[in-house]
């Protein structure tokens, strides 16, 4: 049995690793980095229980990167995630650990876009290692612009959510496509005997490792909510109007839909996020969430896989989950990265024999009565402290985030502190601006330039 080890100087990394390593301040390993790097650098299969926020994603990373070949200009390593923002994600971290690695290309493969920029890519030249989604993946290799021949590392993100997702059939085509002779790693939140069944049939003598214990483990206060069907809405106000900002599930598209106009009527600051959303259109409503611009995001549990937003104080189950597994999923979203979260789930008459179930299964939680009204004057969230521009320019006409920030404490006369997260995308940009000086913001920003340069600017709404 290979030795477990606490600190990232104790392994035998190549040079630019550890200076990636030290650079990104990391210097005790998580759980799951302890227990399953020194496994994955002697090129062992490693399958591992372990959720979004753990680390998995360094341990994978450092062994995929420390077994490139960056002279080799061919795919050596894939990494298959069920959504396009684990795997933009994914892709970030490995790029931030091959900083110092010269001449590595690193390439993100996902739907939802169009597949153009992918084969331009990829007509370049082979990158070395590609991180995406199982469909995109998969089409790109059927039409022969990508090749897994070379692949010498394959990794399984969230495979459990790929499966639930229908990608099983993707993930043994694409398999089959890569030489015998590689390293597997399969990382799973939980392991149903569908995910083990996959492992047996991928890997081969995999090493087991979980990360269950109190690091990784997220400091989450569990509550289930007794309430009457007819007063959902009335409750869902007044609890999600003691944090400042909330995450809503719900099990229908139709639900979440309904939800989210009601909590807008009531002057909520609420946003939609479901499948029948463009790309586009789930990009900025991702993006608006994330920046305060609203303080509710109602979605579905499968529109909302992937999903890794920071300083999320609360998660509701406006409908209760289908079973344990995917309540687990859904209050994970929260207490993150040593944080602490508050999960609440509204359960009716209906819904308790599901809801015990999913007690018995995690834990005791606290229940307690819905009675609504029962505040005095109605609780509800405050209004979005910011509000959203967009910019129609983004990387490929080289703007940076210091480029707008600059433009906006300029010429708009914004303080600092008045300007909140900026996000740049390929083609387009987007800031977060405090509300009240959105509308001067959009004007100044329209009047003078930006880096020199005029673009279309508009208001998110």
């Amino acid at each position: 049995m290979i030795a477990r080890m606490e600190s990232f100087t104790a392994l035998t990394l190549p040079p630019p690793l550890a200076r990636a390593i030290e650079t990104l301040g990391y210097e005790r390993m998580t759980p799951i980095q302890a227990e399953s790097l020194p496994s994955i650098l002697a090129r062992r299969d490693v399958l591992g229980r372990a959720r979004t926020g753990t680390g998995k994603t360094t341990a994978f990373g450092l062994g995929l990167l420390t077994a490139l070949d960056p002279a080799a200009i061919r795919t050596q390593a894939l990494v298959l995630c069920p959504t396009r923002e684990l795997a933009d994600q994914v892709a970030k971290s490995l790029r931030a650990l091959a900083r110092f690695v010269p001449n590595v290309k690193i390439t993100t493969l996902t739907g939802g876009v169009s597949l153009r920029p992918h084969i331009a890519s990829l007509e370049q030249h082979d990158p070395h290692v590609v991180v995406g989604t199982p469909g995109r993946v998969q089409e790109l290799v059927r039409k022969k612009h990508l090749h897994l021949g070379g692949v010498s590392v394959l990794v399984l993100d969230e495979a459990d959510r790929m499966l639930d997702m229908g990608f099983l059939d993707a993930i043994r085509e694409l398999v089959g496509k890569t030489p015998r002779e590689r390293q597997t790693l399969l990382y799973s939140a939980t392991m149903p005997d569908e995910i083990r069944a996959l492992a047996k049939s991928v890997q081969r003598d995999a090493v087991e490792v979980v990360a269950d214990d109190v690091e990784a483990t997220p400091a989450i206060e569990q509550r289930f909510v007794e309430v009457e069907a007819g007063t959902k809405l009335d409750v869902l106000i007044e609890l999600v109007g003691d944090y400042e900002s909330v995450l809503v599930f719900c099990n229908m598209r139709s639900t979440v839909d309904e939800v989210a106009a009601g909590l807008v009527e009531r002057g909520v600051a609420a946003l939609a996020l479901h499948g029948e959303l463009d790309q586009r259109e789930r990009e900025e409503t991702l993006v608006r969430f994330a920046n305060r611009s609203a303080t509710v995001l109602v979605a579905s549990d499968v529109a909302a896989r992937g999903l890794d937003i920071a300083e999320l104080p609360a998660v509701v189950s406006y409908d209760l989950a289908t079973d344990p597994d995917a309540h687990l999923h859904r209050i994970g979203r929260t207490g993150r990265a040593g944080r602490t979260g508050v999960a609440l789930a509204l359960v009716t008459p209906r819904e308790m024999p599901r809801a015990r179930a999913i007690e018995t299964a995690q834990g005791a939680a606290r229940w307690s009565v819905a009675k609504p009204g029962a505040r005095g004057a109605k609780s509800r969230p405050a209004a979005a402290a910011m509000a959203t521009l967009a910019i129609d320019a983004g990387k490929t006409d080289k703007l940076r985030a210091g480029d707008i920030l600059g433009a906006l404490t300029g010429s708009a006369g914004l303080a600092g502190d008045e300007v909140g997260k900026i996000d740049i995308f390929p083609t387009r940009s987007y800031v977060a601006v405090r509300a009240g000086l959105i509308d001067r913001a959009m004007h100044r920003l329209r009047e003078g330039k930006i880096k020199g340069r005029s673009f279309r600017v508009r208001k998110l709404r």
